[in-house]
């Protein structure tokens, strides 16, 4: 490679890249980019989709090189991240964790070896030594803790892998990577499949962590909590900020400020935002909601500039009409089939209600919710619905509803037919569509595209009751900035399932939580939202044993066999969907990375020769990638509909 150097630094436990250039076939990632972490730093990593995140965690790992510059890494620093690849695996899911830790792994294997022959105690003693020395001994209570902390019940330990869904497979893998005694960690969008009670878990876990943490995250509470440092990817360089993610965006709204063209929609924007303040200050009507608007306006006031340069903005429209009485649920129950999941719901939904749902995954949050959309989770109870409501609706499954052989277009142009093209196509523009992206098949497109898409048809609905399920689930910083400004402008009524704290706590004025099957209104802020999920666990353990002591002594195979040989049963058909898209990643990725090893070569692209084979190959590369997309939202599709199906069971 030109002028690329890998050397060992000046010091331990420190990274440093200086003047990198790094292209991804013909595309230009990185030039002139420079980044340096120390051990004890947590760095958030940003930038807009397609910047480079990823193929810099890539290039620290090796699987890429750089076509210039030099990268410093002490070569026994040991690196950990989060696998992408769904574990198969027969193993125990707490085996399985404690795998992270290959030293650990040796050492066990050569104790194990050695204490077979009966004839080495001098070399045991010291292997023991070692042991002691890795805190190897306390090795299974410390992954015992781990899973515990990302959600596990304690009789899911001894669980084979295979058995978990796609979303809890990806839990094993970061406890997997947290096991690891690493020096540097590596973590792209962790906090994807956790529910907020686990996001805050993460949070704490990963502050006492003491070597180098590089985070790619779109969770701007989360960077906030964590991070001491952003490194922002930006014109194909990197630019790094002391600081969290809100420190970053002050200084960058100023270093904005100060060019011209910004300046002029900074002040639109600003305006824009006083209006509404100004429009509700005084309405003794919305005192509560005026009064927890004002404050996060006057905030976003101040950060509104750093994004100032997004390419969404979009509002939702004043509804048409707007009835005192939405909808409510009384003495109702929900769930599926014959299983209750939430009992005793009395809940009332009217005009200027705003509130979020907590409460961690599995408790019953969506099944509350599509209780409320359409009452086909109702078991029992009373759903009543004003003749003049109209509500929107947003969930994943909703991403399932789109057309995928046709375009943003076409889909805008079925939900409103009246409106003019040109009309049409300025709309899908403030949700970042632009070019012939507007007129291409929705097949091809990522997550985050598909779920702007649902947005924005949700917006030309006009509802006045808006229903939001995990609505920024795929969405970047930018436009989950830009759906929280619309949120807070937005004068019709709001219930809303987020595990994103900052939407919460800028769109809501109340919160309620799902626990324990049942409903509640949350009384506290959400910031005090951690220390009570400290009391539940305090309260889980006066009545249970702790998991570590439970993992000792694990479910009965044989009381279990039965019930678990019906369970499997059911969800073979889901579970034999989620591996055959696994194995066609797998292979997928496999002749990816093939091609991209063979576009390395320069010859490629300067002997005429070969320039039929140089297309060829960027050719196919294109077609794995979009295959590669379509291929991980059906794993994601398939993964969701057997978590539906677990928990029905």
């Amino acid at each position: 490679m030109r002028n690329f150097q890998c050397s060992t630094p000046a010091e331990p436990f420190m990274l440093q890249m200086s003047h990198i250039e790094l292209r991804r076939g013909t595309k230009l990632l990185f030039q002139n980019a420079s980044l340096q972490a120390h051990a004890g730093q947590r760095v958030g990593v940003i930038g807009v989709n397609g910047s480079g995140k990823s193929s810099l965690f890539a290039l620290i790992r090796g699987q890429l090189e750089a076509d210039a510059g030099q990268l410093q890494l002490n070569p026994r620093d040991v690196i950990a991240h989060v696998a992408q690849e769904s574990p198969q695996s027969e193993q125990a899911a707490l085996e399985f964790v404690q795998d992270g830790d290959e030293g650990l792994r040796q050492l066990q294997a050569r104790i194990a070896e050695l204490e077979s022959r009966d004839s080495h105690d001098e070399q045991l003693h010291g292997l023991y030594e070692q042991m002691d020395n890795i805190d190897g001994f306390t090795a299974e209570t410390r992954a015992a803790r781990l899973l515990h902390g990302l959600g596990f019940e304690a009789g899911d330990f001894t669980k084979p892998v295979n058995q978990f869904s796609g979303g809890w497979r990806m839990r094993l893998n970061l406890a997997q990577a947290l096991m690891c005694r690493s020096d540097i960690l590596l973590l792209d969008e962790p906090t994807n499949h956790l529910d907020l009670p686990t996001i805050v878990w993460l949070e704490r876990w990963l502050k006492s962590y003491t070597g180098i943490l590089l985070l790619i995250s779109h969770d701007r509470d989360f960077l906030d909590g964590l991070c001491t440092h952003i490194a922002h990817i930006e014109y194909e360089t990197v630019k790094t900020y002391t600081g969290n993610y809100s420190q970053f965006e002050a200084v960058r709204s100023e270093q904005l400020a100060l060019q011209q063209s910004m300046f002029v929609k900074q002040q639109k924007e600003i305006r824009h935002m006083q209006s509404f303040v100004d429009r509700f200050r005084y309405k003794a009507t919305k005192a509560k909601q005026a009064q927890s608007r004002l404050k996060m306006l006057e905030r976003m006031v101040k950060i509104a500039p750093a994004h100032v340069d997004s390419s969404f903005h979009f509002k939702f429209q004043a509804p048409e009409k707007q009835p005192q009485q939405l909808m409510q649920l009384e003495d109702a129950t929900a769930g599926y089939g014959s299983t209750a999941v939430v009992s005793d719901i009395r809940l009332r939904l009217g005009a200027g209600d705003r509130i979020g749902l907590l409460g961690s995954n599995g408790a019953g949050k969506s099944t509350l919710v599509k209780a409320l959309v359409d009452g086909s989770t109702l078991l029992s109870g009373e759903r009543t619905v004003n003749k003049h409501t109209h509500s929107g609706y947003f969930a994943q499954q909703q991403l399932e509803l789109l057309r995928m052989d046709e375009s943003p277009l076409w889909h805008v142009q079925r939900q409103a037919p009246d409106i003019r093209e040109q009309d049409l196509r300025n709309h899908l523009g403030r949700f970042g569509f632009q070019g012939d992206r507007i007129t291409d098949p929705v097949a091809p497109f990522s997550g985050g595209e598909k779920a702007r898409l649902v947005l924005a048809l949700l917006v030309l609905q006009k509802p006045n009751l808006l229903l939001l399920d995990e609505p920024t689930n795929h969405l970047d910083l930018d436009m989950r900035h830009a759906l929280g400004v619309a949120l807070m402008e937005y004068s019709g009524a709001l219930l809303v399932i987020s595990h994103d704290r900052h939407l919460l706590r800028s769109v809501c004025d109340d919160l309620y939580v799902v626990h324990n099957g049942r409903l509640h209104e949350f009384r506290r802020s959400l910031d005090e939202y951690p220390n009570w999920l400290k009391e539940q666990d305090a309260e889980s353990a006066d009545d249970t044993s702790a998991p570590e002591r439970q993992a000792a002594r694990p479910p009965s195979k044989k009381q279990n066999r039965q019930e678990e040989a019906k369970r499997r049963q059911r969800l073979k058909p889901h579970m034999d969907a989620v591996r055959k898209i696994d194995r066609q990643m797998i292979k997928n990725r496999t002749e990816l990375a093939n091609i991209e090893q063979a576009l390395v070569d320069e010859s490629l692209y300067t002997e005429a020769s070969r320039q039929d084979e140089m297309k060829r190959l960027l050719q196919r590369q294109a077609a794995l990638k979009s295959a590669l997309e379509t291929l991980e939202w059906e794993w994601l599709e398939a993964s969701e509909k057997l978590e539906e199906a677990e928990k029905e069971l």
